[in-house]
């Protein structure tokens, strides 16, 4: 699924492209992308005639302010890709959502598995309310996170990919983050002194704007894919994810995998001890 540093990767591009563009049409042949609508012709009487004003994030969700009021919101699920296009290039298969702006420029959603999702909302974004600070925007620095992780009784990789803590980190972000702090997965929120914090901050922060700046990670499936149908570069530094039995590139130890919670965690035994 892409984290936060895909979604801002296309966030900043669609800004630059999309912003101040008037939405002329809009054309949904699956009914699970447009789920919280009652049909297409609902779905798009909402958009039609609406000009994007800019392009913001939440957490792993794009935000598409409407000068009409309310929102355009895009959440990309587990396969989920925006590209731009001109109506003449040819369609991608899986191909669930297109807008066509003015200037010949068009969105079109690509979702193989239609776990992502289009929908207009208000103002007041409610469907959005459960989740937690933007680990980019919204903390205010390392005591700001401490405050946070006080109040929480849980283990630290759970916590870091619970939306309604901190709203933007999955499974390959969590596990890079922890191993820069120098954590392990299964320590609890409370029992991080002031100094491991300060790590996990910087470590966190640190990580998200360096995958940003590489823009985003691709793994082998390249399901990860740009607007313009580029793969990201971030993966080929990853410390710990996806490198079982290579080696730790800080202490040379011998990289492992466990499973947790249903999901896969990579770590270093020696530098997160």
């Amino acid at each position: 699924m892409p984290e936060l540093p895909e979604v801002e990767t296309i966030r900043r591009d669609l800004d630059r492209d999309l912003s101040a563009r008037r939405i002329e049409r809009v054309d949904a042949w699956c009914s699970r992308s447009i789920r919280r609508h009652g049909d297409a012709a609902e779905f798009g009487r909402a958009l039609v005639g609406a000009t994007v004003e800019s392009v913001a994030r939440r957490g792993k969700y794009l935000l598409f302010p409407l000068d009409r009021g309310g929102w355009l919101v895009v959440h990309l699920g587990m396969s989920g890709q925006l590209l731009l296009a001109t109506p003449g290039d040819p369609m991608v298969a899986h191909t669930h959502v297109v807008l066509t702006f003015d200037g010949e420029r068009q969105l079109r959603f690509v979702d193989p598995r239609t776990f992502g999702e289009f929908f207009v909302t208000g103002a007041d974004l409610k469907e959005l309310a459960h989740l937690g600070a933007d680990p980019l925007l919204d903390l205010k620095g390392w005591a700001d996170l401490a405050k946070r992780l006080q109040v929480r009784r849980s283990k630290l990789k759970p916590l870091l990919m619970d939306q309604r803590f901190l709203a933007g980190i999955g499974n390959l972000y969590a596990d890079e983050i922890l191993f820069a702090a120098r954590l392990r997965y299964d320590r609890t929120s409370q029992s991080l002194t002031p100094a491991e914090v300060r790590r996990l901050y910087r470590a966190m922060t640190g990580t998200l704007t360096s995958a940003i700046g590489h823009r985003g990670s691709s793994l082998a499936d390249e399901q990860y894919r740009d607007v313009f149908g580029n793969i990201g570069d971030f993966q080929s530094r990853h410390q710990v994810y996806g490198r079982e039995g290579g080696p730790c590139r800080r202490c040379r130890q011998t990289i492992v995998r466990i499973k947790t919670g249903g999901r896969s965690t990579f770590l270093c035994p020696r530098c997160q001890a």
